[in-house]
């Protein structure tokens, strides 16, 4: 089954393929099918911007899409940045530039309070705008005060990871410390996917039938 995925970040194609080994899909590109619209990403949840930019691109496409919308969630700034993740600084994907802000947003709170998840909502949608499955995942950690590792993207280097589903010899790191098959592990969107698996290898096979 082909599957389109909703996102032109190379790191995420390249996880998400990873990820669908072996389940009878071939996840394609942006590229493979454009041109494709922009997507006002304006939902207050990441789940409804997750359905939104799936279900525009498989309409656009003709493809079964599959769309995450992903962030950090910060206790001690009520949750931001949230579904502003992206663009926290103003400018979407300027990774250093929101890893700045964040920083500056956190001075005088102490390591304990610096608690914080990824969340990634994932959705798969028909091109007639139908969702087929969704799900949730979260890991959990901190943030720490200055980045480590050149690893992963976004705020990958300042999120210390302390979730039990990574082996204990590497709690501690952050994900820009970790290897792609590490941060696999506790992933945030892989654990969003592993929910959908059954979905997707069952998709898969009303495809091929």
């Amino acid at each position: 089954m082909d599957l389109l995925l909703a996102s032109g970040n190379p790191k995420k194609l390249a996880e998400l393929s990873r990820l669908v080994t072996g389940l009878g899909v071939r996840v394609l590109s942006p590229a493979d099918r454009g041109p494709l619209p922009e997507v006002d990403e304006d939902g207050a949840t990441f789940e409804e911007n997750a359905l939104k930019k799936a279900a525009a691109w498989a309409g656009a496409s003709g493809v079964t899409c599959i769309a995450d919308d992903s962030g950090l969630e910060v206790d001690a700034l009520g949750g931001a940045p949230g579904v502003h993740s992206a663009r926290y600084a103003g400018v979407h994907g300027d990774d250093a530039a929101n890893n700045r802000k964040l920083l500056a947003a956190l001075v005088g709170v102490p390591e304990r309070a610096r608690t914080a998840r990824f969340v990634c909502a994932i959705a798969i949608a028909a091109p007639d705008g139908t969702c087929l499955a969704a799900a949730r995942g979260a890991v959990e950690g901190r943030i720490v005060g200055a980045p480590r590792g050149a690893g992963g993207f976004g705020y990958d280097p300042l999120f210390q990871c302390d979730d039990l589903g990574l082996p204990e010899a590497l709690r501690g790191r952050s994900f820009g410390e970790l290897s792609h098959e590490q941060k696999a592990l506790v992933s945030h969107r892989g654990r969003a996917l592993s929910i959908l698996r059954e979905d997707l290898r069952a998709l898969a096979r009303r495809d091929v039938n």
